[in-house]
């Protein structure tokens, strides 16, 4: 498997020889600073290849993009779409005759990964992003305000919803907003509580199967490009994988992953299995989901969270949480064993550690919230343990 890593470009405190250091030689990034829905240019592209390549003795280069956004119109179905489709098609373009033809996005409305603190702090010091179902409600029902909000939570995460709200302070609230609206780190843009309120007014009729129905048009946009140019395209699934907000999410579950799969039955239109999204919802067997799926995954997001029962979750360490990793682990091995078997010339099977823990001399250093170094070297370390072991009892290459 390629260990892979990912980079924010020129702004990210962890700089290239680092991923090196760390053991990565794939990178995996996008043009952040490109608004959601505008073409990536040849020379924009290039650019950031040359950036990565440009100490080789790093043996670094950009293996994946992460992510080519999904404009936010396009889940709507808003007004003509056309100039839409046509520039992500255009970016396509513009990233294969690069070289770079692995793309995961997501089609996650208004908010991509969402958590309630971003420096939870661990036993001994470390920090962790965490999602505490309270917290949410409070914001949901309390801050926002949203009509019918109370049905979506039981009684008692809405009483310590309550006490939590009447006991903040000005600044907590604030504080709860930006965490919640951090999302995906280089994400084009945020909302308040005003500008929030208008983009779910947006959402008002989308029911999940209407959201279904336009993430199904935009593959029939895309895919057939993608099988032309041999990009794969690889869906993120929701983070978490429920409904927040109000708003529909269908890449939460097994059920999901088929009927966006079967939508256009191609290899092209692929799937990033992320062990932690999938695994923070109860209802997921994720070694399972991995098995069903491995044939169709592109890109593997290797990550760990510990559940509680009300639906609140930590990121754990990579190896510690509720999902047994070495199986994942192994059923991927078993997967770029069976392609390279058939031939298949880009056989081996990108991943990357996520959501790393902030260690030792990372903390305070204001990496992304989940993306500092250490915390995702040792991921690594552990994963790449791991793989070997795995490797070697069962006669697979790594």
């Amino acid at each position: 498997m390629e260990q892979s890593w990912r980079w924010f470009g020129p702004q990210d405190v962890v700089r290239l020889p680092a991923i090196r250091q760390a053991g990565a030689r794939g990178v995996v990034t996008a043009l952040h600073d490109i608004a959601y829905g505008e073409v990536w240019t040849v020379e924009a592209i290039e650019a950031r290849k040359a950036l990565i390549a440009a100490d080789p003795s790093l043996g670094l280069h950009w293996n994946v993009v992460e992510s080519l956004p999904v404009h936010e119109r396009i889940k709507i179905g808003e007004g003509d779409l056309t100039p839409l489709f046509d520039n992500y098609r255009a970016s396509m373009r513009n990233l294969a005759a690069c070289g770079i033809r692995t793309i995961c996005y997501n089609f996650m409305p208004v908010v991509d990964w969402t958590r309630t603190e971003l420096f939870h702090v661990l036993p001994g010091g470390g920090r962790a992003l965490r999602f505490n179902m309270h917290e949410f409600a409070a914001f949901d029902c309390f801050m926002l305000a949203r009509p019918g909000a109370e049905a979506d939570f039981e009684p008692d995460v809405l009483a310590r919803a309550r006490a939590w709200f009447d006991a903040a302070s000005e600044s907590d609230k604030d504080r709860l907003l930006k965490t919640i609206m951090a999302g995906l780190p280089g994400a084009f843009g945020r909302y308040d509580i005003p500008g929030l309120k208008r983009i779910l007014d947006r959402y008002r009729d989308i029911t999940a199967d209407g959201l279904h129905e336009n993430l199904a048009r935009f593959l029939r946009e895309v895919v057939p490009l993608a099988e032309e140019l041999g990009i794969r395209m690889a869906i993120h699934p929701d983070d978490p994988p429920r409904s927040l907000m109000g708003l529909p999410r269908i890449v939460s579950g097994a059920d999901d992953i088929v009927r966006i799969l079967s939508a256009v039955d191609e290899d092209a239109n692929g799937l990033t299995f992320c062990v932690g999204s999938l695994g923070a919802g109860k209802h997921n067997d994720v070694p399972a989901m991995a098995a069903r799926f491995a044939e169709r995954t592109h890109f593997i997001h290797l990550r760990n969270v510990a559940k509680e029962p009300d639906g609140s979750f930590a990121e754990a360490e990579h190896l510690a949480g509720d999902s047994d990793m070495v199986a994942v682990v192994e059923t991927f091995l078993r997967e770029q064993g069976r392609r390279k078997d058939r031939g298949d010339q880009n056989w081996r099977l990108p991943f990357r550690p996520d959501h790393g823990h902030e260690l030792l001399d990372d903390i305070g250093k204001g990496s992304f919230p989940g993306y500092s170094a250490i915390g995702r070297l040792k991921g690594l370390a552990e994963l790449r343990g791991v793989m070997i072991a795995v490797a070697r009892i069962h006669h697979l290459q790594i």
